[in-house]
């Protein structure tokens, strides 16, 4: 690194105090999703009375649709109008979440609040994303998506143990949700005060790290068509990532119920529900470095397979240190993976439409929250959770054997 380095310098430390400050404001993301996900299953059935695993698992698949869409829309409008103002109205998009969870009336209240939840987190986690991957430049990639989905995570951990341990001393509603309006309140004010525009370094590291070739004037048509089909790598990550996102969604909103049913209380079911994110946060600060040194194929590869048993434990499991086992292996199983793919995207797109790509991989990976409910939701309901659970955790499996076979280690190869 040369001396007197510049504010459009690429870097972790030389971008360090905003590198921060954007997993401060992702933190206050991914804690919008982790007060859900101890309470809405079980709010569900008992303030709301829905029957059925298919309409109970409906607010997941909203979310998980919402969020997709938006995923994608949001790597472009970032490109056109800058990061930092998508980011300020994805957090105004969350600000009536907390309100309607809190009053909702009925079971299509929270419908709509899980709408404007998944446009949000289109909007702000996506675009937190792109800008760290601006901020880092080539050198860094992993361990900055490892930081980034770790502060994310975690978050996602602590407000999922924080909503369940309210719950159980409180009741459902309304004090757990008390906690989103906070999250909304400092995720605002620390998005519009304090952090800055980083379009400026993309034109920077293309200045000074890539050659000019055809590859960087892409139309979004090729560039969806790339990320989704035609390129191995981008269209294996896309597929992985659905797929993770599938067990995910089943983990949401059948592991409470499961864990209800197996005689777990609330307290237990909050810290098994914060169990799997946490390991997942925790742990993606170490696989996201793990993979700038190792590469990231087989820390895909492996990741999947290693959330395949975790599922295959938890439906075996019939006890709280049985249910802890299953929710370590997934949480670390995700872990491996969840980074890596971001930084392969880094590592395969030109930074001219690499924001367009992350739109695109998020949106099929979101989609998988959508196919995850649906799929664990017809089964669950047709024959039983413990089924529901082999099924996701077959695919899983095939996923990662379907990503050893198609997709190259993308950490040696040029960027283009």
């Amino acid at each position: 690194m040369r001396q007197g380095a510049s504010p459009l310098d690429l870097g972790l430390r030389n971008n360090l105090g905003q590198f921060l400050l954007l997993l401060l404001v992702n933190a206050f993301v991914g804690a919008m999703v982790g007060q859900e996900r101890s309470i809405l299953p079980l709010l569900a059935e008992t303030d709301f009375h829905v029957l059925g695993r298919v309409a109970l698992l409906s607010f997941i698949a909203v979310f998980g649709i919402t969020k997709a869409l938006t995923n994608y829309f949001a790597g472009r409008l970032s490109d056109r109008f800058g990061r930092k103002h998508v980011l300020v109205a994805g957090w105004l998009v969350a600000a009536p979440v907390p309100f309607l969870l809190i009053w909702a009336p009925t079971w299509n209240w929270i419908l709509a609040a899980n709408i404007f939840l998944g446009v949000s987190q289109g909007l702000t986690w996506s675009t937190t994303v792109i800008m760290k991957i601006d901020l880092v430049g080539p050198a860094r990639r992993g361990l900055a998506m490892g930081l980034n989905e770790f502060s994310g995570y975690f978050a996602v951990a602590g407000s999922a143990l924080a909503t369940g341990w309210i719950a159980a001393h409180y009741g459902l509603r309304p004090q757990p949700f008390y906690l989103g309006i906070g999250y909304v309140a400092f995720g605002l004010l620390l998005s519009l005060l304090a952090v800055r525009e980083t379009r400026h370094h993309v034109a920077h590291e293309i200045r000074v790290h890539h050659e000019s070739t055809s590859s960087s004037t892409l139309t979004q048509g090729e560039i969806f068509r790339k990320t989704s089909l035609s390129d191995p790598n981008l269209s294996s990550v896309s597929q992985v990532g659905l797929v993770n996102n599938l067990n995910d969604g089943m983990a949401w909103g059948l592991f409470p119920l499961l864990f209800a049913a197996k005689g777990m209380s609330l307290t237990q079911i909050g810290l098994l529900t914060a169990a799997y994110p946490a390991v997942w946060g925790i742990s993606q600060i170490f696989t996201g470095a793990a993979s700038d040194r190792i590469g990231r194929k087989g820390l895909i590869v492996g990741g999947m397979w290693l959330q395949a048993a975790g599922i295959g434990v938890t439906a075996l499991a019939g006890s709280f240190p049985a249910f802890l086992g299953g929710a370590l292996l997934l949480g670390l199983g995700t872990a491996m993976v969840y980074p890596t793919l971001l930084a392969a995207i880094g590592d395969v797109a030109h930074p001219s439409w690499r924001a367009s790509a992350v739109g695109v991989y998020r949106l099929w990976r979101d989609l998988g929250y959508a196919v995850g409910a649906l799929l664990a939701g017809f089964t669950a309901d047709r024959f039983g959770p413990t089924a529901a659970l082999w099924a996701v955790a077959a695919l899983t499996f095939m996923s990662g054997l379907l990503a050893a076979f198609r997709m190259a280690e993308t950490k040696r190869q040029p960027l283009s």
